[in-house]
C-alpha cells in the first residue's frame, strides 16, 4: 500500500481549519468592482459638475467667511449641498445662483443620492438574493451528483454523466481550489470551495442526500479520507473513486467505494491493447467517449423481452445485471431474461440513448 503523506494530510485535516464556501452558477455580466468603479466615477463627475457651475457664477454666491467665492470654496459647496449636510456657510445670493440651485443643482443632488443610495441598496439586494437562492437550492436539492476533484478526471467523469442526461443543476463539485470552483460554476455546476476531507465541507454539498458521488481527487490517500468521510455521511450513495496506484484499490474498497477505477492501469491497458491492435484500441476509446459512435448503456428489461435469451434482443447485450450479481451475456445462469433483470448493452450513440438511472450499488462480487 503507497499512502505517501497520510499522516501529514491526517494532521492538516484535524489541525487546519479550511475556509469554504458554496457558489451557485450564474451569469455574470459585468464585474462587481468595474460595476462600482463607474458609479464612483459618475458620482466624482456629477460633484465636478457641480462645483464648475457654482464657480461660473460666483458672484451670485455668498461666502460667510471672506464674503468672496473661488474654486475651492465652489468644489466646497458642491460636496455638502450633492450630501445634504448644507452647513450653510456658503449661500446663492442673487437670483440667477438661487434658480440655478433649484433647476440644475438640485436634479444633481438628486442624481448623486440615487447613484449612492442604488450602489449600496444594489449590494444588500444582492446579498439578500444569493442568501435565497442558496436556501431554495439547499431545500430543493435531492437525489445529485457530488464530485470531489475538478481536475481532468472529474471533468471528464461528470461530462460522460451530463452526456446521459444528467442536468448540471443536479451536480455539485468540491475542489479546495477557488479558481477550479469558479471554473465548475463557469459551466453551470454549483461548487463548494473546501477540503473534502472534512465532514463539514460534504454536508455543504448535501453529500448526505445525494445519490451518487464521484471521488477524482490528485492523491490517493486523500481519496480514502474522502470515501471514508463521505460513506459516514451517506450509507446509501453510490461511491466511484479513482486511484492512481492499484495496490491502493482494495484500500477504498474497505473504506466504503462501491466501485475504483485505477487511472494509471486503465490507460496502460488501453494504450497496449492499442500496441496489439490500433483497431481494437480505437474501439475500447469510442467506447468509453459517452455521446459519440458506439456507447454502453444500461437499461432495464421491457416486457417484450421477458422470457428470451440474450441473444434474441434487438441490442448487443454484453452482460446481464440480476440481483447483485453481474453475469456474462454467455453465461448458463442467465437463462431467459427476467423483468426485474437489467442489461448492459452496446448501442449507436443518438439523443435517446440514455443510461437509466439506478439507485443501486455497483453489485460486488
Amino acid at each position: 500500500m503507497k499512502l505517501p503523506g497520510h499522516d501529514a494530510i491526517a494532521r492538516q485535516a484535524d489541525e487546519h481549519l479550511v475556509t469554504h464556501r458554496v457558489k451557485l452558477p450564474r451569469k455574470v455580466v459585468e464585474r462587481p468592482i468595474r460595476q462600482v468603479a463607474k458609479r464612483l466615477s459618475l458620482a466624482l463627475l456629477v460633484l465636478v459638475a457641480t462645483a464648475f457651475i457654482v464657480y461660473a457664477d460666483h458672484d451670485g454666491y455668498n461666502d460667510n467667511s471672506d464674503g468672496s467665492v473661488d474654486l475651492l470654496d465652489a468644489f466646497y459647496y458642491a460636496t455638502v449641498t450633492l450630501s445634504t449636510t448644507g452647513y450653510g456657510d456658503i449661500t446663492p445670493v442673487s437670483d440667477a445662483a438661487r434658480l440655478t440651485n433649484i433647476f440644475v443643482i438640485t436634479p444633481l443632488r438628486v442624481l448623486f443620492l440615487i447613484i449612492l443610495v442604488g450602489t449600496t441598496l444594489e449590494v444588500l439586494t444582492e446579498r439578500t438574493r444569493d442568501d435565497w437562492r442558496l436556501s431554495r437550492w439547499r431545500s430543493a436539492l435531492r437525489d445529485h451528483t457530488v464530485v470531489v476533484g475538478f481536475g481532468t478526471k472529474g471533468r471528464s467523469a461528470i461530462q460522460t454523466v451530463c452526456a446521459t442526461g444528467l442536468r448540471k443543476e443536479q451536480v455539485v463539485v468540491v475542489d479546495p481550489s477557488a479558481k477550479v470552483i469558479d471554473a465548475a460554476t463557469a459551466d453551470g455546476y454549483a461548487g463548494v470551495i473546501g477540503d473534502a476531507t472534512r465532514s463539514e465541507v460534504l454536508k455543504r454539498a448535501e453529500v448526505q442526500r445525494a445519490r451518487q458521488i464521484i471521488i477524482a481527487t490528485q492523491r490517493d490517500d486523500t481519496a480514502v479520507l474522502v470515501t471514508l468521510t463521505a460513506r459516514q455521511l451517506n450509507r446509501g450513495a453510490k461511491i466511484v473513486a479513482a486511484v492512481r496506484e492499484e495496490e491502493n484499490a482494495p484500500l477504498l474498497q474497505q473504506s466504503g467505494a462501491d466501485a475504483v477505477i485505477t487511472s494509471a492501469s486503465a490507460a496502460g491497458r488501453l494504450l497496449g491493447l492499442s500496441v496489439l491492435s490500433p483497431a481494437a484500441g480505437m474501439v475500447m476509446e469510442d467506447l468509453i467517449q459517452q455521446g459519440s459512435g458506439l456507447d454502453i448503456v444500461e437499461r432495464p428489461v421491457v416486457k417484450a423481452e421477458v422470457g428470451r435469451g440474450p441473444r434474441e434482443t434487438d441490442d448487443l447485450v454484453v452482460s446481464v445485471v440480476r440481483g447483485h450479481r453481474v453475469l456474462g451475456y454467455d453465461d448458463p445462469a442467465v437463462g431467459t431474461l427476467q423483468l426485474t433483470d437489467r442489461l448492459i448493452t452496446i448501442v449507436r450513440a443518438t439523443p435517446d440513448a440514455k443510461v437509466t438511472p439506478d439507485v443501486r450499488p455497483i453489485p460486488q462480487d
